[in-house]
Formats: C-alpha cells, sequence, structure tokens
C-alpha cells in the first residue's frame, strides 16, 4: 500500500490531466459542447422516470427524485465496471511504451466518472427542490456514502482490469452481471417496500449498490441517517478488495505489455 501511495502522488497531476484531456475531446466536435453534460444524463433520468413512473404508475414519493438518485449511484458503478475491463489493452500504446503504474489509468478514467456524477447530483438537488423535497443537515451524510461507493468501485475495477489483460469474454461476462445488478439494485422500485425477508437482506445487504442507493435515499429524501454499520462493512470490505487489486497489479504490470 505504501507504494500505491506513493505512485498515486507521483502520477496525480498526470490523472487530472489525462482527465481534462478526455473530457474536452468528448465535446470537441459538439455544437452544444459542454452542455451535453448536463443534457444526456437529464434526459435519461426524465425517460426512465417516465416509464417507471408513469406508465407502470409507481407511487413512491418524489419518485422523479428517487430515480434521479438511484441513476446517479448506478452510472458511476457501471462506469467505473464497464470502463475497467479492457481499460490496459484500450491503452495499448501507453502501456507498451511509457511506464506508469496501470491503476493510475483506473484513477484518471475515475476522475472523468467522478464529474459526470457531479453534473447528475446538480441535476437531482434541482428536481429535489422542484419537487418540494424538504433539506436537512443529513445531506451532508451523502458524502461518506460516496466515498464507500468510490472505494468499493475502485477495487472491483482493479481486479477486473487485471483479469481483463488475459480473459477476453470477461468483458461480455461483465456486461451480462451488471445488466442483472442494474433490476436487482433497485432504481426504479423501493426494495424496503417491495421485498420482504431474505430477498430484501440479501439485495440490500450483499449488493453494494443497492445498498449505497438506499442509504443515499434515506439521507436525502427521508431525512434520516444512514447505517453506520453498513457503510463500515462496506469501506472494510472496499479497502479489502483495492489492496487485492494493488496486490495484483504490483505482481503482473511487468507482463502486461509482453500479453497485450
Amino acid at each position: 500500500m505504501k507504494k500505491f501511495f506513493k505512485n498515486v502522488k507521483k502520477y496525480y497531476k498526470y490523472a487530472i490531466y489525462s482527465a481534462k484531456a478526455e473530457l474536452k475531446s468528448e465535446v470537441a466536435d459538439s455544437y452544444l459542447n459542454w452542455l451535453w453534460w448536463i443534457i444526456e444524463p437529464f434526459c435519461f433520468m426524465l425517460i426512465y422516470t417516465f416509464v417507471f413512473g408513469v406508465v407502470f404508475k409507481n407511487n413512491t414519493p418524489h419518485f422523479a427524485s428517487f430515480v434521479f438518485i438511484g441513476l446517479t449511484a448506478w452510472d458511476f458503478f457501471n462506469r467505473m465496471i464497464n470502463g475497467s475491463v479492457r481499460l490496459i489493452i484500450n491503452n495499448r500504446d501507453l502501456v507498451t511504451k511509457v511506464y506508469i503504474p496501470k491503476y493510475i489509468l483506473l484513477l484518471s478514467k475515475s476522475f472523468t466518472y467522478l464529474f459526470k456524477m457531479g453534473i447528475s447530483l446538480l441535476i437531482t438537488f434541482g428536481l429535489m427542490l422542484f419537487q418540494g423535497v424538504t433539506f436537512s443537515w443529513h445531506i451532508i451524510l451523502i458524502i461518506p456514502i460516496f466515498i464507500v461507493l468510490y472505494i468499493v468501485s475502485f477495487g472491483i475495477g482493479m481486479i477486473l482490469m487485471h483479469f481483463g489483460v488475459t480473459l477476453n469474454d470477461l468483458g461480455n461476462l461483465t456486461n451480462i452481471a451488471l445488466r442483472m445488478v442494474f433490476y436487482l439494485s433497485g432504481i426504479f422500485y423501493n426494495i424496503n417496500e417491495r421485498l420482504s425477508g431474505m430477498l430484501k437482506f440479501t439485495l440490500l445487504r450483499i449488493n453494494p449498490i443497492a445498498f449505497c442507493m438506499n442509504e443515499l435515499r434515506k439521507t436525502m429524501l427521508q431525512n434520516t441517517l444512514p447505517s453506520f454499520v453498513g457503510l463500515g462493512f462496506w469501506f472494510v470490505i472496499g479497502i479489502f478488495l483495492c489492496i487485492i487489486g494493488i496486490h495484483l497489479i504490483h505482481d503482473n504490470e511487468n507482463s502486461y505489455a509482453k500479453v497485450i
């Protein structure tokens, strides 16, 4: 871990510069430029809200805000996991010509995903104001929840990034798994209300993204405290996943260039 923090300190400026360059390149040829970062998530969120709120008649209070919170957390998690699988292969030229700790590539990507998540979060706050949601001091507790979400996502991402170099089918398997997790995470329904018993316990305790969504909604919509025990549990799990990922990359990073 000491080597990891040393490398992060050494290469964090590169990670920030790379993230900025990627964000600029995404809108370089667009007439609306940076407005797409607002328009795209807002339109997708509205579509999902209409389908599941109007068509399927979901009566959850402040349902639009409920969905926006879920999609904000899900989009970050989904991007981190999907984007990590072929990250080393997609950066073949950089990996084979210049030495850089491979998790710095994921760190850089995470900065772009955090930026987009921040925009989605601002849109969500605006919608909450529009819907008349009452804000309280509990809102600051979204910070430790997002920290836990980031650490868990980063840990899983590093592990997938390592195995994605040699396992060509890992990307397809990851897509299938994420599609299943998408519908089992309670993005469009309240797990606490729709499910019960062991199934409810399993989805909220074994699925980290479902847990984080539920805790975010508790602090943002219900003005209640999150489960600090649950956050502590997933924080420890996230650190453990990060340690595994770091050791996998440190032990094998010299062989990546040969494989790809």
